[in-house]
């Protein structure tokens, strides 16, 4: 009572000749998640009569990225999720072609098998394996969000889309698809017991980026963080008792209830104001301003410039003090830059003289590396460069000719760096090779 796989290469001959019934999976759209296998021709047409019971010796092809199952009585009878054509064969026992999934769907079977006789009843099932997308989500109500950047307690409305895929195939058949039913999409009408859910596990997500100290204008691109800890939340709920489990989360837009875009406003002007060429800015703005103010008074601008003078008096002088203030600021502010360049060229000068001395360094016979004419070690004398000249009349102290490119002649005697003369390819008192 189960399948076994058919002969890819015998399939065509032996349909066209015996004409057998063929079953393939109905039509699965992007939310599709399960459908009934329904009878084609030799020429793939679907035909009618879904709902058509199983014959014994039918033919069964399976796609990739499909789960099919041979349902008797509503129990499993067997399955496979590899891809290729299967017969119904009733009197096999079941084959149960795990693929991608390992033992894992074993277990699952054994709770959840047939346990009868083969009966008329027998129907061909298939599961969506693919990435179930467009599951739409908003939070109706704002979510807390505590910002250590501003630190405040801020509420946001987020709107999205989010993705799922089936995990347990036959766990999710037998807690997931409603009964006596032939075709089911994930959009409609099973994904709204789930919403709740899922919009429970998205707070928990976004309270922990808030814990990690992500600030709330980076929770639209942290996706792949969210779908992380989903995945935390939901495990038990979705995972491990309905074989199913959130893929990936996309936020579309994110939105502040009033009071936290008062706060947000209010802090980002803060920060901007704490610069003294703002303030400065904003200091002449206003007065500014004010001046365009007093010119277009009905009651005369002297009048008006007279009660401005009053007024600033009567303050101290306050637009005064703050641009002296703000004055003051900026050249504090100039002067640690210029400090700051100024140790920055003083370090980068350290740095190039480093190399400089690197790059003019020679190793003594004692194996110490200097940078003077005596070796900081035992004092020997740095070794004069050997030098030759070319057949062009160039003179050389390198391999090869600076001018043409020559290879330096052999000479019969050579001077070694720890002062002894040699004639051989090795130094006859420190055992170094001829340069």
């Amino acid at each position: 009572m189960g399948i076994i796989k058919a002969v890819t290469g015998a399939i065509g001959a032996s349909l066209a000749d015996q004409w057998l019934e063929v079953y393939e999976a109905g039509n699965m759209g992007d939310n599709t998640v399960f459908t009934a296998g329904v009878p084609v021709r030799r020429d793939g047409q679907n035909t009618k009569g879904t709902d058509r019971t199983i014959s014994n010796g039918s033919i069964i092809h399976v796609y990739p990225n499909q789960f099919m199952m041979l349902v008797d009585g509503g129990k499993v009878v067997d399955y496979t999720a590899e891809e290729g054509y299967y017969k119904v064969d009733n009197s096999s026992m079941p084959s149960l072609f795990n693929g991608q999934f390992g033992d894992t769907l074993k277990e699952t079977f054994s709770r959840i098998k047939y346990g009868g006789v083969p009966s008329s009843a027998q129907k061909i099932f298939f599961i969506n394996l693919q990435e179930i997308k467009g599951m739409k989500f908003g939070t109706q109500n704002p979510i807390n969000y505590f910002d250590s950047f501003y630190n405040a307690e801020l509420f946001l409305r987020c709107h999205g889309n989010y993705t799922i895929k089936v995990v347990n195939p036959l766990l999710f058949y037998a807690e997931v698809i409603p009964k006596n039913t032939s075709r089911v999409n994930f959009d409609e009408g099973i994904s709204e017991q789930y919403l709740s859910e899922f919009m429970e596990a998205l707070q928990a997500a976004i309270n922990q980026l808030s814990a990690d100290g992500e600030r709330i204008s980076f929770v639209t691109s942290k996706g792949t963080k969210l779908s992380d800890y989903m995945r935390e939340c939901l495990d038990k709920g979705w995972t491990e008792k309905r074989g199913f489990a959130v893929e990936s989360v996309g936020i579309s837009s994110i939105s502040y209830d009033d009071k936290s875009n008062e706060l947000i406003q209010m802090r980002n002007q803060g920060a901007m104001l704490s610069d003294a060429r703002v303030r400065e800015g904003f200091v002449q703005s206003e007065i500014a301003q004010g001046l365009k103010a007093a010119g277009s008074n009905t009651n005369g601008a002297a009048a008006t410039f007279m009660g401005m003078g009053m007024g600033m008096n009567a303050a101290g002088n306050f637009m005064g003090a703050a641009s002296g203030t703000n004055a003051q600021q900026m050249q504090m502010d100039a002067q640690a830059a210029a400090q700051a360049q100024a140790a920055a060229q003083v370090q980068a000068a350290a740095q190039a003289q480093a190399a400089q001395a690197a790059a003019g360094s020679w190793t003594c016979s004692c194996g110490a590396v200097n940078t003077g004419n005596f070796c900081q070690t035992c004092g020997a004398k740095k070794p004069e460069p050997t030098e030759w000249t070319c057949s062009c009349g160039a003179v050389n102290t390198g391999n090869f000719c600076q001018n043409c490119g020559a290879k330096r002649p052999e000479s019969s005697e050579w001077t070694c760096q720890c002062g002894a003369v040699n004639s051989g390819k090795f130094c006859s008192e420190c055992g170094k090779a001829r340069p």
